[in-house]
């Protein structure tokens, strides 16, 4: 399905940026400067990612309900995971930083948990290629 690698394909793109990007560069603003773009940032990117993050969890559920397999029900444990890291742990650190509390250890905070669906989200697109190529 190309719609299934569109959509992966732009999600990994986006979390590779803001790994190597957008975090870090949060732990070279001053905490009002932080706190100022932090505002705009989280509204910008939830208008972006949410909807691709919500046509992935569709796209794959669908699929692995029309077509149940080892790779289908591994990539859509790894999206649980991801929404799960997501929600849990990403969320409330930019929490933190939308509250002013802890907002330079917080950054930091960002740039460690998001290696962990860096990676997740990789997978997921690798499995989605190889998915691709086998049908």
């Amino acid at each position: 399905m190309v719609l299934k690698l569109i959509v992966d394909f732009g999600l990994v793109v986006l979390i590779w940026m803001t790994q190597l990007v957008v975090y870090p560069g949060f732990t070279y603003y001053s905490k009002p400067d932080l706190i100022d773009w932090h505002t705009k940032y989280t509204i910008y990117i939830s208008i972006i990612v949410m909807p691709l993050m919500v046509a992935q969890a569709g796209i794959h559920g669908w699929q692995l309900f029309n077509e149940f397999s080892l790779i289908g029900v591994s990539t859509f444990v790894l999206i649980v995971l991801i929404w799960v890291n997501t929600f849990f742990f990403a969320v409330p650190l930019h929490n933190e930083i939308s509250a002013q509390q802890n907002v330079m250890e917080a950054a930091q905070g960002l740039v460690r948990i998001n290696w962990y669906r860096t990676v997740l989200w990789s997978v997921v697109f690798l499995l989605s290629v190889w998915d691709y190529l086998r049908n």
